[in-house]
């Protein structure tokens, strides 16, 4: 069995891996699709995410789909040949955040492909990977593995979208349309905002932002004045979402958001010190929040990609054979063509 294993900075290597056994409550999964996703391409390119360095080889990859090859003792949610979404996060299910609701603060949270821990958690661009039964969302048997391969960054999306409380009627600000902008796009238009502005420093993703539901893009980097609009009589949005892990957006955000509302911070930032301006924050009583990962939001996720009329195809704009999955991260990396691109295994 094969993975793609980093090594270093753009030193990506397809090498043989240990096939484990299955021990009781485990499935083993042929992996079909995997989505390159922010996080992945932070480690390809700089050997790192935030506060998380690379320290040794890693299999990257957390996006991803298969199907049900193997299934071990004391399995009760699938069997063999199901068609599966997995959840690339096991939490412990024992500690105070797990045993609150929050799963996705699990302090010894297992989440494939992350050097938050070390050693590292090995990722999933793999040919087959071993994981819990209660990581698998079995789905209709017609399923496109590439609109399944979308249910973790919608998760991150929803539970975004989650945490900025009723959207219903609401104007929305995102910052950033990559991915995770994108896909709070639809999740803020599922959720009943009314209008939806969404900004970036490229064309191309802008143009997709507005496929999936954006009602207003704004490339910021050829029209400053419009953000500066925004920001009169103490700003104009109800909820503001920054999603590109920009310093500057950061502010953007606070300064265009109407007193009382809320900003979510969803993109994660260079590692640091960030500047906000807290006295605008504080004279206008805008909330602050954060959000990290999803837990209950992946079920969700899936069900509105299988049964829920959710089409997420307009944001696949590549995918590359497992043998090429050098190239694919080159391709990942060019925003000026590429949205999500994706990784076809054998």
């Amino acid at each position: 069995m094969r993975g793609c294993v980093l090594h270093g900075q753009k030193d990506l290597r397809l090498e043989a891996l240990e096939e484990p056994s299955l021990r009781p409550g485990e499935v083993r999964v042929k992996i079909a699709a995997g989505g390159i996703c922010g996080s992945d391409l932070h480690y390809f390119f700089e050997g790192r995410v935030g506060d998380f360095n690379v320290r040794e080889p890693m299999v990257l990859g957390h996006e991803i789909s298969g199907d049900v090859v193997e299934v071990g003792p004391e399995v009760t949610r699938t069997k063999v040949g199901d068609r599966v979404a997995v959840n690339p996060g096991k939490p412990c299910r024992a500690c105070p955040h797990c045993l609150g609701g929050r799963e996705n603060l699990c302090a010894n949270m297992i989440f494939f492909g992350s050097a938050s821990r070390f050693p590292h958690v090995q990722g999933a661009f793999r040919e087959t990977l071993v994981v819990r039964d209660f990581q698998c969302f079995p789905v209709p048997q017609d399923t496109r593995h590439s609109n399944l391969v979308f249910a973790e960054p919608f998760a991150v999306a929803l539970h975004a979208v989650a945490q900025a409380g009723s959207l219903l009627g609401r104007r929305v600000l995102i910052t950033g349309a990559g991915p995770i902008g994108c896909l709070i796009a639809v999740a803020a238009r599922r959720a009943g905002a009314a209008h939806v502005t969404i900004t970036d420093l490229s064309d191309n993703a802008l143009e997709i932002a507005a496929q999936v539901g954006a009602h207003e893009t704004v490339n910021v980097l050829s029209d400053s004045e419009t953000p500066n609009r925004w920001q009169a009589d103490r700003g104009c949005f109800d909820v503001s979402f920054e999603a590109s892990g920009s310093a500057r957006a950061v502010e953007t955000c606070v300064l265009s958001t109407r007193p009382g509302g809320v900003v979510v911070q969803v993109g994660m930032l260079a590692p640091g010190l960030t500047p906000i301006p807290l006295n605008r924050l504080l004279a206008k009583e805008v909330t602050l929040k954060s959000s990290f990962r999803f837990h209950e939001e992946f079920a969700w996720a899936v069900a509105a990609l299988t049964t829920g009329g959710v089409d997420l195809s307009p944001l696949a704009t590549a995918q590359f054979p497992f043998e090429s999955a050098a190239e694919a991260f080159d391709a990942a990396h060019d925003r000026s063509r590429n949205m999500k691109v994706q990784i076809v295994f054998g």
